[in-house]
């Protein structure tokens, strides 16, 4: 059987390497190049002992060459990068994105929003930010795929069925997210090198984090409303996953049942989400190592109120996992191949 061949440029960071620890057991793939810059040489099981006993390639510094050599081109890069590489993209190569390069569909807010000139906007156009679940195979249609951010991931895939139905006030929703230190990057310990990392919880981005600008790109498109929400993360002393809690107001003559009914039509034939029975407890441990996103509707003191609870892997459901889903969509695999 053929196999496309695959390049990861950002081979040695979490998300690289848990990239190619999926890639590897992906039976239409084939991992042709690993890019780098720092770790130019080495073999990439120095990062990942798991990795030893696959025959990969030794990490090169990218060339923009090497397109002509491969189908897909996998970006988990440092914010800019992918769009430099965006600009040499031949007619058979597809760019799948791990950054924010091609979250947002404006340049002036990439700019207000990641203080740096977008420098492939003539790409935007070309791009679609894709969560697999949402977006489906309309990814088909696109050479350059942007993956959500890992927050917005666990944040949209329970709002936008309920914003798309019009099911809950949109002027006052509350998002409080745990992520594990892992979501910061590699660098995280000497950017918190103070901070006890395992044994503290801390609040950042109050606010202003980041991925405001694209969880209110998205439900302002899929509400067709202005919408009002706060955002807050926290960076929490576990290595990896994601809990969101959100807050909702309900729409008069709306109950709790409805809005399970609601996500469970909406997500019936996306195997990777969970919607459990109502009030039901979630933590991170439920989907470490899993594509899984699980959701609980539980409901509060006051009938108009409820909270979401929505857990989900942030190197995995939040990044490669999804990276593989896009192009599973696009190139008409069978949807969890890669990741079961």
């Amino acid at each position: 059987m053929h196999k496309l061949k695959a390049l990861i440029a950002g081979s040695t960071g979490y998300i690289g390497v848990q990239l190619i620890k999926l890639l590897v057991k992906h039976k239409n793939i084939h991992i042709s190049h690993l890019c780098g810059n720092t770790s130019i040489g080495k073999n990439v099981s120095y990062y990942d002992s798991f990795l030893k006993k696959y025959k990969l390639p030794k990490i090169v510094k990218f060339k923009k060459e090497f397109l002509n050599e491969v189908d897909i081109i996998f970006t988990a890069l440092p914010n800019g990068e992918a769009q430099k590489i965006s600009k040499y993209l031949l007619k058979k190569n597809t760019l799948i994105d791990l950054s924010a390069d091609f979250r947002l569909n404006k340049s002036s807010d990439y700019l207000k929003w990641y203080k740096q000139k977008h420098k492939a906007i003539k790409n935007i156009k070309k791009s679609i930010y894709a969560i697999p679940e949402i977006v489906g195979k309309k990814v088909k249609d696109f050479n350059i795929i942007s993956c959500p951010g890992c927050y917005p991931t666990s944040i949209l895939l329970p709002l936008i069925p309920l914003v798309k139905k019009k099911l809950i006030n949109l002027n006052n929703i509350i998002i409080d997210s745990k992520s594990g230190y892992s979501g910061a990057g590699r660098g995280i310990h000497k950017k918190f090198k103070n901070k006890n990392l395992y044994e503290s919880l801390s609040a950042y981005g109050v606010g202003f984090h980041r991925h405001n600008s694209e969880i209110e790109q998205e439900l302002k498109f899929y509400s067709n409303s202005e919408i009002k929400f706060n955002f807050t993360p926290h960076l929490s002393p576990m290595f990896r996953g994601i809990l969101s809690t959100i807050y909702l107001d309900l729409k008069n003559g709306v109950s709790i049942n409805k809005i399970q009914n609601i996500l469970k039509q909406f997500h019936k034939n996306n195997r990777f989400i969970k919607i459990l029975k109502n009030d039901s407890l979630i933590s991170t441990n439920d989907v470490i190592n899993t594509n899984n996103c699980l959701i609980s509707v539980c409901r509060t003191k006051y009938k108009k109120k409820i909270i979401l609870l929505s857990a989900i892997d942030n190197l995995i459901k939040g990044g490669t996992g999804q990276a593989i889903q896009n192009m599973n969509n696009k190139f008409e695999f069978s949807v969890n191949e890669g990741l079961k």
